[in-house]
């Protein structure tokens, strides 16, 4: 089900210098405010991610590098405030100094071809430093470019195009519209078929703020596990195809409400995530799934085009002992519930929040967050070379939290379509992760499926 290691493979990059792409045009000089829902302290922080593109043939003689830097340049006429830099106002309050400085781009040559990535090609990738070059002086989010671009020719004829973004600028829906945008403009668009919308008073908080919901994800916990020594953290993929999919939904036969594939998913490995953490019974555990708010009203909360953040992540609270004794439906309830709580009104509440509290991070205690990429469109996104074979992060986690896992939608080397999995855990644990959901997966008996569960908790 992991991976097969890639490890041990090594390749040699031959890297030009990072360069700035300003945009084709004048832009306006001026200053824009994100939102509250923007700055608040967890959304601080870059996303290493990538596509990786095979071969095409009708595009033989072209090359990706100069094709995407062309467009790169165009594409910031209409996303001007990518081209800027972020600065900080009073009360931490974040906004965009858009003076055209320009996003940072690198071209480099590799002497690897794409299927030594893997099958199927997943996190974390060998030697991806070399693919996305975290350039010296620029690792911040204040006052340096809010993209870096690297695109790196494979010597099969493919390519890998790698970036770090700056997630206060913008979500996962946010990055599939700009890259669509710059795919559009590749293939000759003259401008994006969605016009990129700024307006992020939509998400400032309301004068006087109030908090009207109660944020779990937010509240203030003591950590009592500082004390522990710190584990080797390692990275590692999950590929579950159509046939593990369907175990799964199996293992919720008993259940007669409505739910979703991701709902199911996640309860699952939830549950499989906190046993391999061996905590405490009583110790108190968390659940963020993060819940996009486009589209869910009617009239719209945010216009077509809206490329900031725009969700929020209820928390779903539980112990250790609770959530690995009861039966798996517990989990899948709890998550539905969480689900359920990202409305208009949440969201503005947060947005009161953040300016009450000061932008406060999201409570990290014994926390696992889940952002479900499947529906994204990443993977469409198209160069010329057709649909990309990844399209996604990097690696689990954001910033120096580890506990943010990345749903991916995937295809293996025989066509199956099916979900890739990132997770960030020590090493004991995530050896344990692994065969605890070989062992959920390989029992079709619910007796029997819920005993072993009852003996891996003990």
């Amino acid at each position: 089900m992991a991976q097969p290691s890639v490890s041990d493979l090594m390749f040699t990059v031959r890297r030009r210098q990072p360069e700035l792409i300003t945009p084709a045009k004048s832009t306006p000089h001026e200053f824009k405010l994100l939102s509250d829902i923007d700055d608040q302290d967890g959304l601080r922080c870059r996303i290493p991610a990538a596509f990786f593109y095979p071969y095409e043939q009708s595009m033989q003689g072209k090359d990706p590098a100069q094709l995407i830097r062309k467009a790169l340049a165009q594409a910031l006429v209409f996303y001007y405030p990518l081209a800027g830099r972020l600065r900080e106002g009073p009360g931490r309050k974040l906004m965009v100094d858009c003076n055209e400085e320009g996003v940072v781009f690198i071209e480099a040559d590799a002497d690897v071809t794409i299927h030594q990535f893997g099958d199927p090609i997943q996190p974390p990738f060998p030697c991806f430093e070399e693919l996305l070059y975290n350039v010296p002086g620029l690792e911040g989010i204040i006052n340096c470019p809010p993209l870096v671009v690297q695109v790196t020719r494979l010597k099969c004829g493919g390519f890998v195009l790698a970036y770090f973004f700056n997630h206060t600028m913008w979500d996962g829906h946010g990055i599939a519209q700009f890259f669509g945008a710059l795919a559009e403009i590749a293939r000759s668009a003259s401008e994006p078929s969605v016009t990129p919308v700024w307006c992020r008073e939509l998400l400032n908080a309301r004068d006087p703020p109030r908090v009207t919901c109660t944020h779990h994800e937010y509240t203030e916990v003591p950590d009592d596990t500082e004390a522990k020594m710190p584990e080797a953290m390692v990275q590692s993929s999950f590929f579950f195809g159509p046939d593990k999919l369907k175990a799964i939904r199996q293992l919720f036969s008993e259940y007669h409400g409505q739910y979703t594939v991701f709902e199911a998913f996640t309860a699952f490995l939830w549950r499989c995530r906190t046993i391999s953490l061996q905590l405490e019974p009583d110790q108190e555990i968390r659940l963020m799934c993060i819940s996009n708010v486009r589209g869910k009203t009617n009239p719209p909360l945010l216009p077509i085009g809206y490329y900031g953040n725009g969700f929020v992540y209820p928390a779903a609270v539980t112990t250790a002992n609770k959530l690995t004794r009861s039966p798996l439906v517990y989990a899948l309830e709890l998550v539905k519930k969480a689900k359920g709580e990202a409305t208009v009104e949440y969201i503005r509440s947060v947005a009161d929040l953040m300016v009450i509290r000061g932008r406060p991070c999201f409570n990290p205690v014994r926390s696992w967050i889940v952002s479900n990429l499947t529906r994204s469109g990443l993977r469409d996104i198209d160069f010329g070379w057709g649909k990309a074979i990844y399209a996604g992060p990097a690696m689990a986690g954001a910033g120096s939290f580890p506990g943010v896992s990345f749903f991916v939608a995937c295809k293996n080397a025989k066509g199956e379509e099916g979900i890739t999995a990132l997770l960030c855990l020590p090493r004991k644990s995530m050896e344990i992760f692994a065969r605890e959901i070989d062992n959920m997966l390989s029992s079709h008996n619910d007796n029997v499926r819920d005993s072993k569960f009852i003996m891996s908790c003990l």
